[in-house]
């Protein structure tokens, strides 16, 4: 939008407000990852078409494979649900996948069965015409397989073990057929990730790369001989904790200049200036406004100071507060890293955070002690100089506490959660003294979420905004009478969708209204949005 038209609406010339969720927008996405939560909450297994122009992706939440079109070959932002196979009859649990390079065969592996299924295809790469077809058994190396490959001519199958961290060989006698195959030896990764979870070889057999947990990295290994996993030598290794700490699979481009690992729910795409030399891989975030904490955090609450130069992240990770600096005011795309601040004596499930305007008094709320937990700050806005003071108990009312917030000269406490689906409001006798602060009354939100999250209000009061992780949405509502919660009234929702962020949990809004931030615990970013 340009200025002019931020400054004068289309209709009559009058400025443009913030505020108003309707005028809500997201930017810019991030190019470089695509969400796959929207189908089920978890996946394991990763496979492209050999052309890149579609992606599959296995679940042991769901027990299926789910397929996916690019319009842009190997560009997973440009990725779209098309269809799923249930393998639920054959494996309850699978954690792997791949494909025959033509698109006839499909193979399943699970820790269920603790085996390889094979299936065939009627229509090459569409997973919707599968049929199973035959098992083969691999509990004998490993019970809790997590991967399977196979050589380019099909004449070698490849399982990735979690008891033995270690990668199987075994020898098949007729090419892809599996009820042919035989053990032949294995190779142990466990020193590099002692829970290794994904794997993938180079087309010739002379490179092999595993995925693991507890680095939370890739790691790259040459074959002296091609194909025969006893001549693996480890090269090096590629940390991916700054995207995801679930990570559960890995693929590369057809000529190795693109790397895409999986996590629990995202799909993440690497650019490698040297093809299948992970050293020189790059996750490249654009110039947008929005700022990954998955480092420190997976939030559950956020919140800016007043001049947008400090920002805030409480999460379960830590148990602690974790503070950041921005060097462009409310632009969190420019935030670094100060320090921390543990809560953890007072509360080990904290849901939310404010402070007070003067940055002199910091309130955490949990689901611990169902409370809201007061410290004082003898530095303003610095946590470093937090000491606890005081509680309030809220559980009589609210026994899963999601969020917290206060009226802006503190005599007023606002409360929701997912118990009651509702705000609770309360009374405090002396301002930001929560042990003053008494019960007045209530107002459901259950109408539009059933699972609230977070909530905001204007600095007047005369509005109120809820977020919640059943419909991924921001609900906005107007009070006809300021800082009343019962006489709120819904107005219309802004879905955060977009992002990709599939458990919002906090909600925050800039002085002036013209910007709005969420995160949560899927993607544990934090975005910004403009409402003008």
């Amino acid at each position: 939008m340009s200025i002019a038209r931020k400054l004068l609406a289309s209709a009559g010339g009058a400025p443009i407000e913030g505020w108003d969720l309707a005028n809500a927008a997201y930017t810019a996405t991030p190019v470089n990852w695509f969400y796959l939560g929207s189908q089920t909450t978890s996946f394991t297994g990763i496979f492209f078409k050999p052309d890149g122009t579609k992606m599959y992706a296995c679940s042991p939440s769901s027990d299926s494979v789910y397929q996916y079109d690019l319009s842009t070959a190997w560009d997973v932002s440009t990725a779209s649900y098309s269809s799923s196979k249930s393998v639920a009859t054959e494996e309850a649990s699978p954690q792997g996948l791949f494909f025959k390079p033509d698109g006839t065969k499909m193979y399943i592996i699970g820790s269920v069965g603790d085996d390889v299924n094979e299936y065939s295809l009627s229509t090459a790469w569409n997973v919707s015409t599968a049929s199973y077809v035959r098992n083969f058994s691999v509990i004998s190396q490993d019970g809790a397989p997590y991967d399977i490959s196979f050589s380019s001519d099909g004449t070698q199958m490849y399982m990735l073990g979690g008891v033995g961290d270690d990668v199987n060989q075994y020898s098949l006698s007729t090419a892809w057929n599996i009820s042919t195959a035989s053990y032949v030896r294995t190779a142990y990764v466990g020193a590099e990730d002692s829970t290794p979870t994904g794997h993938f070889f180079k087309d010739d057999g002379t490179k092999m790369y595993t995925t693991g947990n507890t680095g939370d990295e890739i790691n790259e290994y040459n074959l002296s001989t091609a194909w025969d996993v006893s001549t693996i030598s480890h090269v090096q290794n590629f940390s991916i904790a700054a995207q995801e700490l679930a990570v559960s699979g890995v693929f590369f481009k057809s000529d190795g200049t693109k790397m895409y690992v999986l996590g629990s729910t995202n799909v993440f795409q690497y650019d490698l200036s040297t093809a299948w030399n992970i050293g020189t891989a790059s996750f490249t975030n654009p110039t947008s406004d929005f700022f990954s904490v998955l480092s420190e955090e997976q939030p559950r609450g956020i919140f800016l100071s007043p001049d947008g130069s400090n920002l805030y992240v409480i999460g379960r990770l830590g148990d602690d507060v974790n503070q950041y600096s921005l060097s462009t005011a409310w632009n969190v795309s420019t935030a670094s890293y100060v320090q921390n601040f543990s809560i953890g004596a007072q509360e080990s499930n904290p849901e939310s955070i404010f402070f007070s305007p003067d940055g002199t008094s910091m309130y955490v709320l949990g689901t611990s002690g169902d409370d809201v937990n007061q410290y004082s700050l003898s530095t303003a806005w610095d946590v470093s100089t937090a000491s606890y003071v005081r509680t309030r108990s809220i559980g009589s009312q609210e026994l899963t506490p999601s969020g917290v917030f206060f009226k802006p000269d503190g005599t007023k406490m606002y409360v929701i959660g997912t118990s009651g689906d509702d705000v609770n409001e309360y009374s405090l006798s002396t301002a930001w003294n929560v042990s003053t602060a008494s019960y007045v009354q209530t107002s459901s939100v259950s109408a539009q979420d059933t699972s609230p999250q977070d909530l905001f209000f204007k600095p007047d009061g005369t509005k109120m905004y809820v977020i919640g992780s059943n419909g991924d949405n921001v609900n906005e509502y107007s009070l006809s009478t300021a800082w009343n919660v019962s006489t709120a009234s819904y107005v219309q929702n802004f879905s955060v969708a977009g992002t990709g962020e599939g458990f919002p949990t906090s909600l925050f809004f800039k002085t002036d209204g013209t910007k709005m931030y969420i995160a949560g615990t899927n993607k544990s970013i934090i975005f910004a949005y403009s409402l003008v």
